[in-house]
């Protein structure tokens, strides 16, 4: 019943369900899983007298005198209606809403719903949500707010879902079974879809938030177990364990290792002499030493006789891992073949390198996602490294591994996570830790200070171009938004080459812009022919200009503390003392607290501890962090205790139920299976 078409739902009919499917609303059940952004208390209605400042207020007024109706422009038209309660009165303004005119009736009572504003003791209201008193069904409730798309009203999805519950609510089924339903004190699927769409009470919907945050995480990491089981059911007859040109590499070394690198190491080399293939996460900060590690791997699979690939996100990282590679083998004196393999790779030369990866004369090779393209084939592939973890999915990574007999898999990431977030998210991977830095490497010192110490931030990065260095300009934004008071990167690079920064070359990168744009920008800018770049987040991961030493983020606190810590991560790359100055234009406590943590430490992992600390694991997951939109738990993870239940109860199900059979499994294996149908699930 629940995947019947939206279509037919009373309400929408086909040229509605053609709006709604932009939101990837395509079945009741999509309908009923749309959950709300945020809510609007209607609970309490207020007399016009209460209302002493501007904001959100909900009234019962009469229309004391007929509307008057006028058109102002071409394209434009105006409604003014005098109302007013026993306390007072207030003006409600329309405009283009002519149809009002035959439903505002003079002598009727109304309840209003909008922005309030007081001029000169006079309160005004401009196109408020208005409903006769006597068949209002919003006042005295709180009433949902949900994400919309062009030619779709708040008002519109609220009827539809409202509408669905009202036939469909009796075919909404539990997903968890009864037996851990009651075991974590949980309510049923259908109360807990209908208190997240029209919550009664506070508890009542932090229950069935609750509920479906435990029911997520729950199908998740079922499914990232699975998937890890198969992994490492997977006899591996590759063996890697002949270490000679590794540790001649490292003896070559112009410096030493940390200990965490070489407990890393270890713990690699533990796996690669198994008999099942390796699946293992490094996890360390920014200039920890991660790449020199997956290096050493590398040596290992090629001394051992096999071929080694590595893959990262963006053409400029695989430039750089390859360039690492070079450099590590050219120290040593190694005689090994490498090659780099992207999208930009001219035809004549892409067709040599996979002619050499196929009969075995590559030992190495460095890509994007080029590398997972069907006429890639490898002699004998080893072993598999990716970077940057988040931006590849368990699917992508197995697509490479397939080129090979079940090789070793190695995957890194420099995005600090929580140890309890990073158990969850990565549950198909043993994680390994580098929290230690190489020594000597320099702290960068961090400012945190107000909007209207800018222009002095300004004079700071002038300073440090006057003297040959380069600077990092950060706006949180691509275009102007109606809705957000914030810097774009587009409207900033214009204002700053003509006023503060008109004789120095500037540069601009953002999203929105081509690959070969973005690459163009960034060489650029790492050859020193642009002296400050202004720039979005796409700075974020993978641009190494050591030359920089200045890194200033307007709207800090629109970010999160991890990708804060990402974007410092882009100076202190070189032997210059570098800057990292973080305007704050909030003014509260917690705003403060946080931008506190980056002054007080450079460590990326008590960084994010501290971030998830305060502001909980749902919102420490940001906008698009980690790539988990597909799982859907941001701002629905509240608690860090639902977390670590989850994961001890996948645990304990995946030792004594590992099929997920018996009564109440039926559903949760299907949804499992559905979540990840891309990827290889299969329950034993």
């Amino acid at each position: 019943m629940l995947d019947s078409n939206i279509q037919f739902l009373k309400g929408v009919g086909p040229n509605r369900a053609l709006k709604l499917q932009k939101l990837n609303i395509f079945t009741i059940g999509d309908l009923l899983n749309y959950l709300p952004v945020k809510y609007e208390d209607r609970r309490k209605v207020k007399t016009i007298n209460e209302i002493s400042e501007p904001g959100k207020y909900l009234l019962k007024v009469k229309l004391i005198e007929k509307p008057k109706h006028n058109r102002i422009k071409k394209n434009m038209t105006i409604i003014k209606a005098i109302c007013k309660d026993d306390t007072g009165f207030i003006t409600l303004t329309f405009f283009n809403n002519d149809f009002l005119m035959d439903k505002l009736i003079t002598g009727e009572w109304y309840y209003v719903f909008g922005n309030v504003k007081i001029a000169y003791g006079k309160l005004e209201t401009t196109n408020p949500e208005i409903e006769s008193a006597d068949k209002d069904w919003k006042a005295g409730r709180i009433m949902p707010v949900y994400g919309l798309t062009y030619g779709l009203s708040n008002n519109e999805i609220t009827k539809l879902v409202k509408t669905a519950f009202e036939i469909y609510y009796n075919s909404i089924h539990n997903i968890l079974p009864e037996e851990i339903i009651k075991e974590y004190k949980l309510t049923s699927r259908k109360e807990a879809l209908i208190n997240l769409h029209f919550p009664s009470d506070l508890r009542k919907y932090s229950l069935a938030k609750k509920t479906l945050a435990f029911e997520k995480l729950l199908i998740m990491q079922l499914g990232l177990f699975n998937i890890k089981n198969n992994f490492l059911k997977e006899i591996s007859h590759i063996r890697l364990n002949n270490k000679d040109l590794a540790e001649r590499m490292l003896a070559y070394l112009p410096y030493k290792l940390t200990n965490a690198q070489f407990k890393v190491i270890d713990e690699i080399n533990e796996d690669l002499k198994s008999n099942k293939a390796m699946n293992r996460l490094i996890q360390g900060d920014v200039g920890s030493g991660k790449t020199v590690v997956a290096v050493y791997t590398m040596l290992v699979a090629v001394s051992s006789g096999y071929q080694a690939s590595m893959m990262a996100p963006t053409e400029i990282l695989a430039l750089q891992h390859y360039a690492t590679i070079k450099e590590c083998i050219d120290l040593a004196g190694l005689n090994i073949k490498a090659e780099v393999l992207t999208g930009s790779t001219k035809a004549k030369e892409r067709q040599e390198i996979l002619r050499k990866l196929k009969d075995g004369e590559l030992d190495i090779i460095v890509g994007t996602h080029a590398l997972i393209e069907d006429n890639v084939e490898f002699k004998n592939l080893g072993l598999v490294v990716t970077d940057e973890q988040h931006r590849f999915g368990v699917r992508q990574r197995a697509k490479l591994s397939n080129k090979g007999n079940a090789p070793h898999i190695l995957v890194m990431t420099a995005t600090p996570i929580p140890r309890t977030l990073a158990l969850m998210l990565y549950g198909d991977l043993d994680i390994s830790l580098i929290d230690e830095m190489p020594p000597g490497r320099q702290k960068v010192i961090t400012y945190v200070i107000s909007e209207k110490e800018k222009e002095r931030a300004y004079d700071f990065i002038k300073k440090h171009l006057d003297s040959g260095r380069q600077a990092y300009i950060i706006a949180p934004l691509v275009e102007e938004s109606e809705n957000l008071d914030l810097d774009s990167a587009t409207d900033l690079y214009e204002e700053l080459k003509s006023s503060y920064f008109s004789g120095y070359s500037l540069g601009l990168l953002h999203g929105k812009m081509t690959s070969g744009e973005k690459e163009e920008v960034i060489n650029k800018f790492y050859e020193g022919k642009i002296s400050a770049l202004v720039s979005t987040t796409v700075v974020e991961v993978g641009v190494n200009v050591p030359n920089a030493t200045v890194m200033l983020v307007l709207n800090a606190e629109r970010f999160g503390l991890a990708q804060l810590h990402q974007l410092r991560g882009r100076v202190g790359r070189g032997r210059y003392q570098s800057y990292c100055i973080l305007v704050n234009e909030s003014k509260s406590k917690k705003s403060r607290d946080r931008m506190n943590i980056l002054k007080r430490t450079n460590n990326g992992f008590i960084i994010a501890e501290e971030d998830m600390r305060i502001r909980g694991p749902g919102d420490f997951f940001g906008i698009r962090q980690h790539g988990l939109s597909k799982f859907d738990i941001q701002n629905i993870v509240n608690d860090v205790e639902t977390l670590q239940q989850v994961r001890l109860l996948s645990k304990k199900i995946m030792k004594e139920n590992p099929g997920l059979t018996g009564p109440g499994y039926q559903n949760l294996k299907r949804e499992i299976a559905n979540l990840f149908k891309d990827e290889t699930i299969a329950f034993n």
